[in-house]
């Protein structure tokens, strides 16, 4: 058990904010060490301790938005946390489990358990509404030169090269401790790719570099007002709010043509119906003659009944409105609760509104021929939201987040890292616009051009360019998963004819 632990804490410390990804490339070596005469049964419990030890370390902030903002007990927060942590850790102890049966019937590892991990990250990614926060690529964030291939094989791809390299390093070692001979044609065959990976990476980056230098630059303003979550909803301090965004906003205004961006829920009243507010906002526009995007909730009322949406709106220099998105992947247990007929008894763990209805789709707004596809705090950690955006030729993705929520924890560092590969998988620039940081500008080889500081008030002011990059991940998403799980289907097929056919024999 001790093993699975350290596997645990290294998966961990491969992430932000006190981490570093260069763990991620031998952090499953414990772990397969553990499982090296471990049968299924007992694989499936170390795989669990180890996943339950990286995900409490990746996941504790939880407890810190529940007691912070659901005003709940601490032992409440923990232990909702901890639920979830154990959730997750499933995925972790059915790959271990599988590993554990692989070896007892003799079948080889090489790639079959590489696949086994990102088949499972992605089922983790999709069941049940979808969890995919830091799943193992998301560590290489800063990686520039890996990263890339995003724009190919998407997060999955990068995921599968990681643990195929830990793979590799244990076999490696494994054989070594043992006195017997290294595993020549897997390490050939991985540094073969590895070589092919950062190559690409390299030429890739210098093609998107030369399409950006032939596009005319676009100025942008990240308005980061770092309103504190406790007054934001007090309608005593609505217009202070006001007052803060349009000071920031007024003081810097983009060249023209150029984008004011507020974050999410950036107007704490609903917009749409008549405030006082409202024409405070409209003047902003009109005023500094740009286009403003920005966050604020909305309802829609039918026979007495209330529908509430977390939306953001463009308006144009004009001040008049030229588009809304509704947001489409709501946050479960913060924004609705799933099941709530099943379940009456389990409410959202954070104070609010009540549920949120979920859009009707990924719209781009558009202003001046220009599509912008705005992604609503948890959204950006979705690939295929950006990718119907880029599927309607989007051009340029907009991350409006209200981060307050989080603290100083490691939270607000791990939602950066999983937006910069939206960036990459798309080929497109990502604006984040975050109350209380991280705002930032990403370009489309997911290099962080401008970023703030946690709970700094201030606009980040920059320039991006739109680009029409086709790539392959953007129009054919998830392939890869799909041909590894047929791979594996085939490699048991296979096994299980060869174990009948020496039965036969013997």
């Amino acid at each position: 058990m001790p093993m699975a632990v350290l596997s645990g804490l290294l998966i961990f410390f491969s992430f932000p904010k006190y981490g570093n990804g260069i763990l991620a490339w031998f952090a499953l070596i414990p772990l397969l060490h553990a499982l090296q005469k471990s049968k299924p049964a007992e694989g499936f419990k170390i795989g669990f301790i180890a996943g339950l030890t990286a995900h409490v370390g990746i996941l504790y902030w939880i407890s810190y938005v529940i007691v912070q903002y659901g005003y709940l007990p601490l032992y409440t927060g923990i232990f909702i946390m901890l639920l979830l942590a154990a959730y997750l850790s499933l995925y972790t102890a059915f790959f271990c489990m599988g590993v554990a049966f692989l070896r007892f019937r003799g079948s080889p590892v090489f790639l079959t358990v590489p696949l086994l991990w990102t088949v499972l990250e992605y089922v983790r990614s999709h069941l049940l509404t979808g969890f995919p926060w830091e799943t193992l690529a998301y560590s290489q964030y800063l990686n520039k030169e890996l990263i890339q291939m995003a724009d190919v094989v998407g997060t999955y791809g990068i995921t599968f090269v990681i643990v195929l390299v830990n793979v590799v390093l244990y076999n490696t070692l494994a054989a070594r401790f043992r006195g017997g001979r290294s595993p020549a044609a897997e390490i050939t065959v991985t540094l073969a790719l590895l070589a092919v990976i950062f190559l690409y990476g390299h030429f890739r980056t210098i093609q998107i570099q030369d399409s950006l230098k032939n596009e005319p630059n676009v100025e942008v303003s990240l308005v980061q007002g770092n309103i504190d979550q406790n007054i934001k909803w007090d309608k005593r301090f609505q217009e202070e709010t006001l007052d803060v965004y349009r000071s920031l906003s007024l003081q810097s205004v983009p060249a023209e043509g150029g984008l004011i961006i507020w974050p999410e829920t950036a107007a704490p009243f609903y917009f749409e119906h008549p405030d006082p507010l409202r024409a405070k906002i409209m003047d902003i526009a009109q005023i500094s003659g740009r286009t403003l995007i920005f966050g604020s909730p909305r309802y829609e009322e039918k026979n007495g009944i209330k529908s509430y949406m977390n939306s953001a709106y463009l308006l144009r220099s004009d001040g008049k409105i030229g588009g809304r998105y509704d947001k489409v992947h709501l946050v479960p247990y913060g924004e609705y609760v799933p099941l709530r007929q099943l379940f009456p008894f389990i409410g959202k763990l954070v104070v609010g509104v009540g549920d949120f209805r979920p859009g009707k789709g990924f719209e781009p707004l558009i202003d001046q021929g220009r599509r912008f596809g705005v992604l609503i705090c948890y959204e950006v950690i979705f690939p295929d939201a950006a990718r119907a955006y880029k599927q309607k030729h989007a051009d340029m993705l907009v991350n409006i987040t209200n981060d307050a929520w989080f603290g100083t924890t490691s939270a607000p560092y791990q939602h950066l890292s999983m937006a910069v590969f939206r960036a990459v998988e798309n080929r497109l620039y990502l604006v984040r616009a975050a109350n209380t940081g991280i705002s930032a500008i990403i370009d489309p080889m997911g290099t962080i051009r401008s970023g703030t500081k946690l709970f700094e008030r201030t606009v980040v002011r920059g320039e991006v360019k739109f680009i029409d990059e086709k790539t392959l991940y953007a129009a054919y998403g998830d392939w890869l998963i799909y041909l590894g799980g047929i791979i594996l289907i085939i490699h048991e097929w296979i096994q299980k004819r060869r174990r009948n056919h020496a039965r036969r024999n013997s």
